[in-house]
């Protein structure tokens, strides 16, 4: 039973985030600040984790950077994040903070269900955007 983690102070983008992959078998935890990431994902231990690129005072790339030093030092559990991003040139953003995947909005619940779909599998997402060149940054080593 997977368990799916959104990070966003916009309720719509949660409404519909949830509503596209949620089903009788996916536990979904909605959360508000970034901040509140990393402990969540520690209680819950999700299989994705989804964040809104603007989260309040700690946005979408902070968290991710954050999540990833966190595995990196063996303090937290490997899981999968998707970012949702406001445009295509915030790709480099998620490429930067090791995002497995990322969607571009606006959003719609086919393009939701196959991005969590593929983390869920294991896999990766990238939406097609024309700078698929700029190559991701690997996390710190502890």
């Amino acid at each position: 039973m997977p368990t799916v983690l959104i990070a966003t102070d916009n309720d719509a983008v949660a409404d519909e985030v949830a509503a596209a992959i949620e089903d009788d078998e996916t536990t979904i935890v909605r959360l508000r600040a970034g901040v509140e990431v990393p402990p969540a994902v520690e209680a819950h231990q999700p299989d994705l984790v989804v964040l809104d690129l603007q989260i309040g005072n700690m946005g979408g790339m902070a968290v991710a950077t954050h999540l990833r030093a966190e595995i990196a030092m063996e303090r937290l559990d490997d899981v999968a994040i998707l970012m949702l991003l406001d445009r295509t040139a915030d790709v480099f953003l998620a490429k930067r903070s090791s995002a497995d995947g990322w969607l571009v909005k606006p959003l719609d619940s086919f393009r939701l269900r196959r991005a969590a779909k593929a983390l869920l599998g294991g896999g990766d997402y990238h939406e097609a955007t024309g700078i698929e060149s700029v190559p991701p940054v690997a996390p710190a080593s502890a």
